[in-house]
């Protein structure tokens, strides 16, 4: 049995979207990235809609994404990095399997490889200190998963793999339906 939604919540380059669309085939239902949304709704990308509209005008088309993703079940959804600290957003999808890709900041920073400029929430002259700051800010709220899946040593494929495994165990996935509070 899969859930109506499995929601993948991490930091940038954690994985969200690579392995969520994975994931989504391997469970044979649809895949939804947030920031995808986000860009189709604004109408361009989301370094621009930062640069040229502010995080406000950003988070507010990251609400009505969500919403509308709200409409797509069974979903793996892909959110955004700052999405699991809005408790609005949380609140819509109180049912939903919660899966936190957590990946340390040296991995982060590894894995971004210098593209810094496509990441507006991160300062191009100090990353390192920029991405262990901001993880830490948002760390209490990915922390509200009911599921953990460490990242940093692991190919997407084996990560999406164990989501799999993790969902199929848990066939009642109680564990990780409810946000922890």
């Amino acid at each position: 049995m899969i859930p109506d939604r499995i929601v993948l919540v991490g930091f940038m380059a954690s994985g969200k979207s690579s392995v969520g669309r994975l994931l989504a085939v391997r469970l044979g239902v649809s895949f939804v990235d947030i920031d995808s949304e986000v860009e189709e709704l604004a109408g361009c990308g989301v370094s621009q809609l930062f640069r040229d509209h502010g995080e406000v005008a950003f988070r507010e088309f990251e609400r009505q994404a969500t919403v509308r993703a709200a409409e797509t079940i069974p979903a793996v959804i892909a959110t955004g990095g700052g999405w699991m600290s809005r408790p609005e957003l949380r609140s819509l999808w109180p049912d939903s399997v919660y899966v936190w890709l957590a990946a340390r900041p040296e991995t982060v920073l590894r894995r971004l490889g210098g593209d810094y400029d496509l990441r507006p929430m991160l300062d191009p002259e100090a990353p390192g200190r920029s991405i262990r700051d901001l993880l830490a800010a948002r760390e209490s709220d990915y922390a509200r998963a009911g599921l953990v899946v460490h990242t940093d040593e692991l190919s997407i494929a084996a990560v999406a793999e164990r989501i799999a495994d993790m969902v199929r165990e848990e066939n009642s996935v109680e564990i990780g339906r409810e946000l922890s509070e």
